[in-house]
């Protein structure tokens, strides 16, 4: 049986050369793995934040693409019914147009009082069908002058009138909504050259009678 020598300790082993305070610094310096750790975890959270800010990028570009194709879509609707309105309002305006000569025949037959019996009844259907299209009539006696909705087939002078007046509809317009289908052909009558206002004629016969009574 081996006796163990009292008073010694069992030391860990030391390469030679080395001294007992380099093997307990070197017992105590943290490993490899352990100091390569935090370096690791620090490229791996900057390469997740690099991928982060790829993807908000791209979620970015992908929303503004949609919200460009969505106002495209709204604009293309908008178009759409703006030009299926206008075909419409060009298709009645020329159907329209081909009765007119129609509905001014009637006008003449009531005018001379001819439209009676069955002739009556077919010219009002026929009046408000075309009103339900949206045909309006327009034109009036003692109206001013418009050449925008007027066409003037007959010009005289006149002593009551104060401007270009209308004082005779030969044939009535017609419109639809804010369009002029035909303008109203009226017969036009103009102050006479030289003729003073009937305005400024009643102001100087008011003057006239109010300075007659007073005493010179």
């Amino acid at each position: 049986m081996t006796e163990e020598t009292p008073g010694f300790e069992e030391k860990p082993d030391v390469p030679s050369g080395a001294t007992s305070d380099d093997a307990e610094s070197k017992a105590d310096a943290p490993s490899e793995e352990e100091a390569s750790a935090p370096a690791g975890d620090a490229n791996e959270t900057t390469a997740l934040t690099a991928q982060l800010d790829q993807a908000r990028s791209a979620l970015d570009e992908r929303t503004g693409d949609l919200q460009r194709l969505q106002a495209e879509y709204q604009n293309y609707r908008r178009r759409v019914e703006r030009d299926r309105v206008t075909v419409k309002e060009i298709a009645v305006a020329n159907l329209l147009s081909e009765l007119l000569p129609v509905l001014d025949d009637v006008g003449r037959a009531r005018e001379h009082g001819e439209l009676v019996g069955g002739f009556k009844s077919v010219a009002e259907s026929l009046e408000t069908v075309v009103a339900k299209l949206g045909l309006q009539q327009f034109g009036k006696e003692g109206e001013p002058f418009d050449p925008t909705v007027h066409e003037a087939l007959m010009h005289s002078y006149a002593p009551d009138v104060t401007e270009t007046t209308c004082v005779a509809i030969l044939q009535p317009g017609y419109r639809i909504g804010e369009r002029t289908i035909r303008p109203a052909r009226v017969a036009v009558a103009e102050p006479q050259p030289g003729a003073a206002p009937a305005a400024a004629k009643e102001e100087k016969t008011d003057d006239e009678e109010s300075g007659g009574g007073e005493e010179v």
